[in-house]
This record gives C-alpha cells, structure tokens and sequence, in this order.
C-alpha cells in the first residue's frame, strides 16, 4: 500500500464520521485518526475513469487503545458526482456520502456500494477452480445490519453459476494471515463440508512504524440461503418450549469432527509437555482469570475457596490432551443452520487481538465449553427452564464425545468444567461493564460450576 498526500484529507474528513460506526474501536475517547497508507481498485465497469475505489488504512488511538482499521471509500470527481445534488459539505440525500474533500471529490461509504464490490471481486485471489464473476451479473449488494466487528455483504451473482456470495470486509487489520481466510480455506480443501467454502480473498501490506506488515483485508465465501442463526433458532425454540435436544447432539457432532479436522489439516508444531506442566497451566490460567474478573465483579469474592481447590485438583491432573488450532470463539452466534445440517462460521477470533495470540494451539475443550456456555444464554433470552439447557448440554456433549479425539471421561469432565468457569468469569466481567442485567446468566453459572 501507498500513503499519497490526499490520504491525510480523507482522514481529516473521516475522522469525525468513524465513531459513529460499530465497527469503531476507540469508545468514550477522543480518537486521533491519521493516514497509513492505501490501495486503488478500479471499477471494470467504470469506462469513463471519474470513479476510484480507494481500500484507505487508518491507524485510530485515544482511551489508551489504538488500531489499524480498513475504510474502503469510493471517490467520485466533481464531474461524476453531477453537482448541485448534495448540499454545502456534499452529503445529499444519499446515505453512503461521508462528505467532499477541498477539491470537490465526493467521498462514499464503499461497503454497500456496486463500484467497491465490482472493482474488489477484479482484484482479488481465487482458488484456480473458481472464476470471477462477470460484472454485468452482479446484483444489488445489500450490508447485514447489527455485525459489530467486521462489515458484511450479501453479494447475489458473485458466487460460481450465479449463486449467491458472502464478502466480508475485515476492519481492524493485524500483522499476519488472517485465521478467517486460512482455517475455512484449509478445512473446505480437505473436504469437510461444515465450512462455507472461501471463493475469493484479498491480502495487502502496509507500513507499521519501522516493519512491513502483511495481512488479509477480506474474504468472499459461499452464502448459505435460507440459513438461520445457530442463537436465534436456539431462543425461538427455547421461548416455544422446543427441546433443543437433537440439535444440540447434531451440533456436537460436526464440532467433534471439525476438532479431527483440524488436527489434521493445521497440526501443532509448538513443543510438546507433559501432563503435570500442562495440568498447571490450566490451572494457573484459571487463577490468573478469576483474579482479574474479582478485581471488576465484586461478587465473585465468595468464591476463592472454591476456585483455588478447583485449580489444585486441575495440577493432579494425569493426562491432559495436547493443544491443537481451535475455532477460539464458538458460541450458537458462530453456526448456522441451513441444509438440513450445522455450518460453522468466523473463526477469526478477538479481531482486534494480535494474531499471533488468536492462532496458537489451545484445548479443544475450550470450543465444547464456550459451546455450553451459550446455551445458558440461549435460555435466558429465550425463557427456557433450567431442564431445557441440561438437555441440550447432554445431547450435544453425547454428540461432542463420539466424534472428538479420545479422552478419558472423568478428566474430559474436569476439564470442561475449568473451561466453562474460566469463559462464565470471563462473561461476568463483560455483562458487569457493559450488560449489567444480564450479569446474573454467568454468575449462576459460576455458582453450578463451583457448587
């Protein structure tokens, strides 16, 4: 990527329009936003060279937090943009205008807009088996509202024979290969069919003080039509009086599989330790977390006693099983249901953490925990009785046992039960500083676990 002198404009310009995006990471500060640097993509069905898509990089900080965020912008000249139709600072009526640089440029939002999806789909990487789609095929692209991370696309006629695509623009960039594009692109290659299929991606490097980084900046996969959200099915049958049951052991099914998956597809090469050093650093994971979620949930003082007896009974441990690339953040809001099966979905991770923590080996445990985690909130959105979660936990952990790799049962047990502690602490201090009424789901949950 390049840094080109009207970057520093379009950040100027940009600067107060990002903190109303979700997507934004800086809250409750003032942010300062500088230029990094960008790419130009030109639009094949642009004949008359008035527009530029431009994927800008900004580097937001304030609050004591800071990121490299992606801003894809459509500029259009003065000439293009007609005038007269947009008022003083240019925005119109057109929701997508951000506003008009000094030399009368129209500056867009990129992200729902034809010019952005036809000129990156021209650019971007593709499996040698899969062709780009026409342009003059591409239909109306049309943003999913609500995501908060990440923006995504529903791009119809930009998959293979016409189908249907999803692109998603990834917005905070860190140095290295994005685990969203390389752990669907490994899993699908091998032929497990739980993954939508990536069709095209696109990676970029920029300049990061005194180093080069190199990244991905989106990818476009395969859309699952008529797919419903793993969470929101789990509510609706739960506020129903549905058993979640038979979809829960499907469930645990395809997430025992994906785990042999991808311990044959993206193995481990970090050194191997056996059981005693293991079994404490489990356990000195779990006393460093409750540390910290006490020093924000008061509540969860009364629980030290039991903690520290938990984690000493973690280091005794004979066998723990070795660490394998995980999906790192499963929960019912990461799977979709279509197909009459489970599709298994963003395995990015925390996006705004360094890539190097999102991506090294961890128990597959911890995906089964964050699993059973999720029902708990499933239920209480829902208006589900406790018996409605215990047999969704049984069924998808019957399901989970038959497919995951082998363990024996009592340790299995022991430690999904430090697993689903360690993510209901983590919780806690989340719901405390930013849901407080939802903050009794995790600490009733803290209360069973440690019971």
């Amino acid at each position: 990527m390049t840094h080109e002198p009207r970057d520093d404009a379009l950040a100027a310009l940009l600067a107060p329009w990002l903190p109303g995006r979700r997507w934004f990471p800086v809250k409750g500060a003032d942010a300062r936003v500088t230029a990094v640097g960008g790419l130009s993509l030109r639009d094949p069905a642009d004949d008359g060279g008035d527009v530029e898509v431009r994927l800008l990089l900004l580097r937001a900080e304030g609050g004591g937090s800071g990121a490299v965020l992606q801003v894809p912008v459509v500029l259009r000249a003065a000439a293009a943009a007609g005038d007269g139709s947009g008022d003083r600072d240019g925005r119109g009526d057109d929701p997508a205008v951000v506003g008009r640089l000094p030399d009368g440029t129209t500056v867009l939002d990129a992200a729902g807009l034809p010019e952005f999806e036809r000129a990156w789909l021209a650019a971007a990487d593709r499996p040698a088996d899969v062709d780009a789609a026409p342009a003059a095929a591409l239909g109306t692209p049309r943003v999913i509202s609500g995501e908060q991370s990440n923006t995504s696309v529903i791009l119809p006629g930009a998959g293979p024979d016409g189908t249907t695509a999803m692109l998603k623009v990834f917005r905070g960039l860190s140095d290295g290969d994005n685990p969203d594009v390389d752990v669907p692109r490994a899993l699908a290659a091998s032929g497990w069919p739980h993954v939508p299929r990536p069709l095209a991606w696109m990676g970029a490097e920029w300049q990061d003080g005194d180093r080069t980084a190199h990244g991905h900046l989106g990818v476009l996969s395969a859309f699952v039509p008529g797919a419903t959200d793993g969470f929101e099915l789990a509510c609706a049958m739960a506020r129903r009086g549905e058993s979640f049951g038979p979809l829960a052991e499907e469930l645990g099914v395809v997430v025992g599989q994906m785990h042999r998956a991808l311990a044959q597809v993206l193995p481990s090469t970090g050194p191997g330790v056996d059981a005693a050093a293991a079994g404490s650093a489990v356990a000195d994971a779990l006393t460093e977390r409750y540390g910290w979620a006490r020093g924000v949930v008061p509540q969860l003082d009364a629980f030290a006693t039991q903690v520290e007896a938990l984690a000493e009974r973690t280091r005794l441990l004979a066998e723990v099983p070795p660490r394998q690339r995980v999906h790192g953040d499963l929960h019912l809001g990461q799977v979709l249901r279509g197909d009459s099966t489970w599709y298994v979905l963003d395995f990015e991770g925390e996006p705004l953490a360094p890539v190097a923590q999102r991506t090294r080996p961890d128990l597959a445990l911890r995906d089964a925990a964050g699993m059973l985690r999720s029902f708990d909130y499933a239920a209480a959105v829902g208006g589900g009785p406790q018996a409605w979660t215990e047999v969704a936990r049984a069924a998808f952990l019957a399901g989970y046992a038959n497919e995951a790799p082998e363990l024996d049962a009592g340790t299995r047990a022991h430690l999904l039960r430090v697993l689903e502690l360690d993510k209901a602490l983590y919780e806690s201090v989340y719901e405390a500083r930013n849901r407080p009424d939802w903050l009794p789901i995790p600490l009733h949950a803290v209360e069973r676990l440690l019971g």
